[in-house]
């Protein structure tokens, strides 16, 4: 028999506001209506807008980024039906393909203002700041980091199966009591996000469930147990998620499409951030959750990635001792900071911002690494860059640098 064309099955309009769209939704909750239904073994397209829902512009401000509005985020294409799929079972998600649209090959990476969003280094770098990249086939370049290519490894930022009501309501009820707990002691960092009503999507569903939902229904900012954001660069091509069923059908999301990224997508909006077209086929492992003892998803990578020698990577350490000197016990945290904090002052020795070090570390196909937990009371973090995206020599030499990059990335105007 011959191949039959692959089907879209969920398709977006890149023209039309993302909250008027039925097969796109903002929220997890069992109660938003399955968009469409595949079945095990077909091979389908998923189109998806941008995590923002179309927001941000290809231009040179940061205005849309200060501005953004983060109670719309994100909008995800689904959920989708997978005929079969029971609570206890594992859908198993391969990734084919994922490709921007052709009539939009451009990404941004963005630094959120501290007031909205923020981001790892959020006290280094507090205000809002954008950098567009070009999309050349596999390669990426931006006007805004001159003196950088490298090939992207797209995948999707976002993929997850709908929780059950009892699921959600664990979700609900531990994410409250943290936010209680650093009320209590006075913490003024947004420690987590809770459901919020306004701008609530609940896809084509009616009102008295979109009611509910938008009551209920949990912000899509975080991974959880079902898999959500998890931001995990090597979910590309070729590479399979399983992924716990806990309602019937499954409810299949997915979306926030990458370009590129680098390990933690440190400045939050750290990934090179797209709209475009997910290839996939989905299987099912019948009582995969209880025979494979899974509490949390689990995947295999794709065998493609940007490749790059051992040799050429330029690798800096942090420990657990931050900025003022203080001393952190085996603080990953702290130590990843001072890591991050490293390589951004090395690299202005050729003229880049810490801005567009910040958001190129974000981005770039960067490894980072926990290299040591055990050795009280640092722990040590380690973060290599490839020095081949850059197109100039940037390793260590005596004599320092000269200058060569001399402008900057896109800022704010009311920065």
């Amino acid at each position: 028999m011959p191949k039959q064309a692959i089907r879209t099955a969920v398709k977006v309009d890149l023209n039309k506001p993302a909250w008027e769209q039925p097969q796109l939704h903002n929220r997890w909750h069992p109660d938003i209506p399955f968009s469409c239904k595949v079945q095990p073994g077909e091979v389908v397209n998923v189109e998806c807008l941008d995590w923002t829902g179309g927001q941000i512009g290809n231009n040179d401000s940061a205005d849309d980024i200060k501005y953004c509005d983060l109670s719309r985020i994100h909008y995800l294409s689904g959920p989708i039906e997978v005929e079969g799929a029971e609570p206890g079972d594992v859908v198993v998600v391969e990734i084919q393909d994922v490709q921007p649209f052709p009539e939009q090959p451009w990404g941004y990476c963005a630094i959120f203002d501290k007031n909205n969003g923020g981001g790892f280094l959020d006290s280094h770098f507090p205000n809002a700041a954008k950098a567009i990249w070009d999309f050349e086939g596999i390669f990426c370049s931006s006007r805004h980091i001159p003196g950088v290519r490298f090939p992207g490894l797209i995948h999707p930022g976002i993929m997850g199966c709908m929780p059950s009501q009892e699921l959600l309501d664990t979700w609900n009820e531990r994410e409250k009591e943290l936010v209680g707990y650093h009320a209590s002691i006075g913490t003024d960092r947004v420690v987590a996000n809770l459901p919020l009503e306004k701008f609530s999507h609940a896809g084509s569903a009616d009102s008295d469930s979109a009611a509910k939902v938008a009551k209920e229904g949990a912000r899509t900012i975080p991974p959880r147990e079902h898999g959500g954001n998890c931001d995990i660069k090597n979910l590309s091509r070729g590479s399979k998620s399983y992924l716990p069923v806990y309602v019937k059908g499954a409810g299949l999301s997915i979306g926030d499409l990458h370009f590129s990224q680098g390990d933690g997508e440190i400045s939050f909006c750290g990934a090179i951030e797209m709209a475009g077209i997910i290839t996939i086929k989905c299987e099912i492992i019948k009582n995969g959750v209880k025979d494979m003892c899974m509490k949390n998803p689990m995947y295999i990578p794709g065998p493609v990635e940007p490749h790059y020698g051992p040799s050429r990577y330029l690798t800096f350490e942090g420990l657990s001792v931050d900025e003022t000197g203080k001393q952190h016990y085996l603080d990953v945290n702290v130590a990843y900071k001072q890591t991050c904090l490293q390589f951004i002052e090395y690299f202005k020795k050729f003229g880049y911002s810490g801005e567009q070090l910040y958001i190129l570390l974000s981005c770039a196909p960067v490894q980072g690494h926990i290299a040591a937990i055990v050795d009280i009371p640092n722990a040590c973090t380690t973060l290599g860059v490839p020095v081949d995206i850059f197109e100039f020599e940037c390793l260590p030499k005596e004599g320092g640098f000269e200058k060569i990059i001399t402008s900057d990335c896109a800022f704010s105007s009311g920065k």
